[in-house]
């Protein structure tokens, strides 16, 4: 039998293509040994970079700052 608990993680990730570092928040089922459970239609054309236990606020990644400079 499965744990159907929930919990919630920060995902950072890039999209194949693309070297621009993307998070996402959300809640997702555990395992019994309380491993994430991350769907396979979630990681398609994902490269997953790290799982976080709760909700990250992240200040800066990488690409941030050429926004910037192309902004100046």
């Amino acid at each position: 039998m499965t744990n159907t608990n929930l919990r919630t993680v920060t995902i950072i990730y890039y999209i194949e293509d693309s070297l621009e570092l993307m998070h996402f928040v959300g809640q997702f089922a555990e395992n019994a040994s309380g491993r994430v459970i991350i769907p396979e239609k979630f990681k398609e054309e994902k490269s997953i970079v790290a799982v976080c236990d709760g909700e990250i606020t992240i200040l800066n990644k990488v690409g941030d700052r050429i926004h910037l400079i192309n902004d100046y």
